[in-house]
């Protein structure tokens, strides 16, 4: 009777403010009106934690693990370099996130290219939609030269004519395609989101959870094409705007030029500026769009932050240091594994979040010929996973390892191992090298001999995962179905 104050447990929420029923009906309830408001209310609050669920899988959290540049190969190498680095032999060594009882091969192809980029591969991972080589959270079909087929269940790109122009960024197609990422449906779910990086916060891997360009050197609008700027934002500039739910909780990583204007002092170095075009500063603007939110620009910093508001954290004008050159570093910035901490601390007491964690310059060292800083980076990379393990309870927490490529890096050699094996002269020994130093791209040593190639390989890479969700890494696997496993693992299979 009455107006109804009650058509649909939908609308639960909404009739605890109503004020236009029947309240005749209500008083003649034997509690009256006020009375009755506040049961619905405990009734309400009740109907929601069902609800909220009934429509959550099997995991609290997902944390997500990218090794750039990691591939089999390179945690073979690791393992040892770190057992060595303990006093062992090194072979029977694992790091922390080989000791997952699950694991997989994973294929890296981009929709355009056997040997993938990290754009493409990072795509795949927080979308579930592979794409061609440089654009981020964009899919193929921008360039018109594409065709899917899902006869097989999955989803298949083939490529048609592709041609030179192709490697160019499509502004107005890119714009069309965008992908959804998991980092963007959680904020639309009002959980909490991270993402924690060693390379430029803008860098492709880290951007790829936020952002969707066409071209992954648009990492500020001075890397846009003049006549794309005012259509096209650039990657900075979109983790600022991000549009969806509250923004990114944490971020933490470097890059701080891109969201620094060319004509202000960087504040790791006076002698250095920012280098956007437009005159803006994104820092200033991202701090003031909310005002729990906090910027730091070194380890004292984020040490000393309290609270559980959001951070923005740019330690290094580019790119952090390698893990091996960062106790020398002048501006302080914190470890993989602080950073690791920190965010895991700041996230876990909400109602659930996604963390996006990136050894990212383990990449970097190989492209420079270092095989010393690049497996140093692994080492610290797996600490961090260990961090996130201890940190964690494996009954609400899915934690996935993979990375996004390999790099053509091997070791060879037939030379015994052991306590009696003699260890590598320079590449694997327990202090870094000089500054500078650069391995060759062939280089015999006492007891091995480390190949590094001239770029990223075609070759599977591994993931590895532990708790709930976790039986979905196995076999062999597309990259993008990784995807599938995490989404599934947070809103179950009908999510």
């Amino acid at each position: 009777g009455g107006k109804g104050c009650g058509e649909s447990v939908a609308a639960c929420a909404g009739w605890t403010q109503r004020t236009d029923c029947d309240e005749s009906l209500l008083m003649r309830t034997p509690m009256g009106i006020r009375q009755f408001r506040v049961l619905l209310v405990a009734i309400c609050a009740v109907l929601s934690v069902v609800t909220t669920a009934a429509a959550r899988g099997p995991a609290r959290n997902v944390i997500l693990f990218v090794g750039d540049g990691m591939g089999v190969a390179t945690v073979t190498a690791a393992r040892i370099l770190d057992g060595q680095n303990r006093g062992q032999p090194g072979e029977e060594n694992f790091l922390a996130f080989e000791r997952f009882p699950h694991v997989a091969l994973v294929k890296t192809y981009n929709v355009d290219a056997w040997v993938p980029d990290s754009a493409g591969t990072m795509t795949a991972l927080v979308t579930g939609s592979k794409t061609r080589r440089r654009m981020v959270s964009v899919g193929p079909e921008g360039w018109g030269n594409v065709t899917s087929s899902t006869s097989t269940g999955r989803s298949t790109w083939r490529l048609v004519g592709v041609g030179p122009e192709a490697l160019g960024g499509d502004c107005r197609g890119a714009a069309q395609y965008h992908l959804t990422t998991l980092l963007e449906e959680l904020e639309q779910r009002n959980l909490r989101t991270g993402v924690v990086t060693t390379t430029r916060l803008t860098d492709a891997t880290p951007a790829a959870t936020y952002a969707h360009v066409p071209d992954r050197g648009w990492e500020s609008d001075a890397n846009v094409p003049e006549a794309d700027r005012a259509t096209c934002p650039d990657i900075a500039r979109q983790f600022v705007e991000f549009p969806y739910g509250d923004g990114v909780d944490v971020a933490l990583g470097g890059g701080r030029m891109n969201f620094l204007p060319a004509t202000a002092a960087d504040p790791g170095n006076s002698e250095k500026t920012g280098r956007r075009l437009d005159g803006r500063d994104l820092i200033g603007a991202w701090l003031a769009a909310r005002a729990d939110r906090s910027f730091v620009h070194d380890r004292a910093g984020l040490n000393a932050l309290t609270g559980s508001g959001q951070v923005l954290g740019l330690f290094s004008r580019s790119h952090m240091e390698h893990e091996a050159d960062r106790n020398g570093d002048a501006g302080s910035e914190p470890s993989l594994t602080e950073m690791t901490r920190f965010a895991i601390d700041r996230l876990r007491n909400g109602p659930g979040f996604f963390l996006m964690v990136e050894g990212g310059r383990i990449d970097h060292a190989y492209h420079g010929g270092d095989a010393y800083r690049a497996l140093t980076d692994v080492i610290a990379f797996a600490r961090a996973v260990g961090a996130a393990v201890a940190m964690t309870d494996a009954a609400q927490t899915l934690i996935l390892v993979t990375a996004d490529h390999g790099f053509s890096m091997t070791f060879s050699s037939y030379q015994p191992h052991g306590p009696g094996a003699e260890r590598p002269a320079e590449e694997l020994e327990p202090t870094p090298p000089p500054p500078g130093h650069r391995q060759r791209a062939t280089s015999p040593l006492d007891r091995l001999e480390i190949h590094i190639g001239g770029g990223h390989s075609s070759e599977d890479v591994a993931a590895y995962a532990l708790g709930p969700g976790a039986e979905g890494i196995r076999g062999v696997m597309d990259q993008h179905e990784l995807h599938g496993v995490m989404r599934s693992a947070l809103f179950g299979e009908d999510g």
